[in-house]
């Protein structure tokens, strides 16, 4: 990454250098400032306003990211990431370069992101560096908390590599897990 990427900056909401939730294992969480949906029951309405929160640049979030070297995995959330896309591309191929993996979630479908990188390229090159994409706005009616990293039946869980390469959407799946058997004695 380049001096002038390193002082590239995103417009913050918080984060979270230890998360559980927004994906699997542990990881470091970004929520961006600044939402264009607003969708009801919205659990980060305060991230709304896109004149909001902490300035940061990429530097000081790629120190934050490095201070935990528990964490390997990395999710943008929001607010809405695919408005900030320009320093999220560039940050998401650093830390994809570092071996990290990369979530986001985003109000917008796969398809409306399709159509939106035709006119504005690092939101393509943001999809191309995520192992997962989770889609579509939050609905209300179709809340649910037994759903697995999203929190309404509409979104979806976008396995980015097998997209890509399939060239339409495909539903990622966690891994299976295996039970041990117990050591005999």
């Amino acid at each position: 990454m380049t001096e002038d990427q390193l002082q590239m900056t995103v417009r913050v909401f918080g984060t979270a250098q230890d998360s559980i939730v927004d994906g699997p294992g542990l990881r470091y969480a970004l929520f961006v400032q600044g939402c264009s949906h607003h969708c009801e029951g919205c659990h980060n309405a305060k991230s709304w306003p896109a004149e909001g929160g902490t300035l940061m640049t990429l530097g000081q979030i790629l120190e934050q990211v490095h201070g935990n070297g528990l964490v390997r995995s990395v999710t943008l959330s929001g607010g809405e990431p695919f408005e900030q896309p320009e320093p999220l591309a560039v940050l998401a191929a650093q830390l994809k370069g570092e071996g990290y993996n990369l979530w986001s979630y985003s109000g917008y479908t796969y398809e409306q992101l399709q159509v939106m990188a035709a006119e504005r390229p690092a939101v393509g090159e943001l999809l191309a560096q995520l192992d997962v994409l989770v889609d579509g706005p939050f609905h209300k009616d179709l809340k649910s908390l037994g759903l697995l990293y999203r929190g309404s039946a509409n979104q979806r869980l976008v396995d980015m590599p097998a997209t890509l390469a399939a060239g339409e959407v495909v539903v990622w799946q966690p891994p299976a897990f295996e039970v041990q058997q117990p050591l005999e004695w």
